[in-house]
């Protein structure tokens, strides 16, 4: 198939490229390379898929990459009239949208960003996919959507009108959004709810970074809420598997049962003590962490926890890997390319 995944020089935009194109299917990566985080990070990724620096930093430029079946353009989300212009000149199969504003605490802070992108961009997606034939839309929810929910593990059956914070109010709009596009012009659309993702090539402003760079370059972390959190954390190829696997499964049977709208939890089905999270970065750095216990955050919630069973229904997965696991090769990964 031919599909575009946007957010390509992002964490899970990233990896979902690169499985897609090992799995032989043509791609196309589309990123606006935000200074939200170190954009080098994101270029190097983009290294890693054939994309050269100097040819991916102007914006609407198609590069094409060293891998035949991979190209990349750089561009916003809510640009009226490119991103249409993209769709209608290279007729994709499936669109996997990945790019967001990501960030809980940064919404706080920069509240407008979230609405061009997450919500204008998003509308702008749904529209190119309405006009363009597209056979299936996959696009990044996440686990915020269940805010102030107490009831565990957080399930897809549950009422999620409580976010407390914009960036989970912005997510739970895309899954509305895309459930009226579903309806009313026959679109079969996915959306998938990320537990607290990490591994290798992850972003700098989530906990298993700033965790590990603070204790390696002797700086204090901050352990919100006393320690007293616990966070369904999902290995990197975990997440990318079932995504990929959403992807790549036809969607006649969707088209014919009616049912076009579907949102799935993807993450470990186990919910784990910050504490001990922290006590596997010590291990695998073999350094102790400077601890500096800091109240909850606003936005913040005390503990997620994934029910999966839907996904282990409907497409036979159930993410496995193990902190202890995918600490390791994040910590290895991170000495490796920062030469520490």
């Amino acid at each position: 198939m031919k599909i575009l995944v946007t957010g390509a020089a992002g964490f899970i935009g990233f990896f979902t490229s690169k499985v897609l194109l090992e799995k032989g299917h043509e791609v196309v990566g589309l990123d606006n390379i935000n200074d939200y985080y170190d954009v080098n990070l994101k270029f190097s990724r983009l290294g890693e898929l054939g994309i050269n620096k100097s040819d991916a930093e102007n914006f609407n430029n198609f590069c094409k990459s060293t891998n035949d079946n991979f190209s990349f353009v750089r561009m916003n989300l809510e640009d009226r009239e490119a991103l249409p212009k993209l769709f209608e000149q290279e007729k994709f199969d499936v669109v996997c949208n990945l790019a967001a504003q990501a960030g809980v605490r940064y919404s706080l802070e920069n509240p407008e960003t979230y609405i061009d992108s997450n919500l204008v961009g998003f509308l702008n997606i749904l529209e190119c996919c309405r006009h363009n034939n597209i056979k299936h839309l996959v696009y990044a929810s996440s686990s915020s959507v269940y805010g102030l929910n107490e009831k565990i593990p957080f399930s897809t059956d549950d009422n999620v009108d409580h976010p407390i914070s914009l960036y989970a109010a912005t997510k739970k709009s895309n899954e509305l959004m895309a459930h009226t596009y579903s309806h009313l012009f026959n679109i079969p659309t996915t959306g998938l709810r990320f537990f607290t993702v990490y591994g290798p090539w992850g972003r700098p402003d989530m906990a298993m970074f700033l965790f590990t760079d603070a204790i390696v370059n002797d700086r204090p972390i901050k352990v919100f809420n006393h320690g007293k959190m616990e966070r369904d954390f999902t290995y990197i190829d975990d997440i990318v598997e079932g995504v990929v696997r959403i992807c790549e499964k036809q969607t006649q049977e969707r088209l014919d049962s009616n049912s076009l709208y579907k949102v799935y939890n993807i993450g470990n089905n186990n919910s784990v003590k910050l504490l001990d999270f922290i006590k596997e970065i010590e291990f695998n750095l073999g350094k102790e962490a400077d601890k500096n216990m800091m109240p909850i955050q606003p936005g913040d919630v005390e503990k997620t926890w994934a029910d999966v069973d839907q996904l282990i229904k409907d497409y036979d997965y159930r993410p496995n890997t193990s902190i202890k696991e995918g600490v390791k090769s994040f910590v290895n990964w991170y000495k490796s390319y920062y030469n520490k």
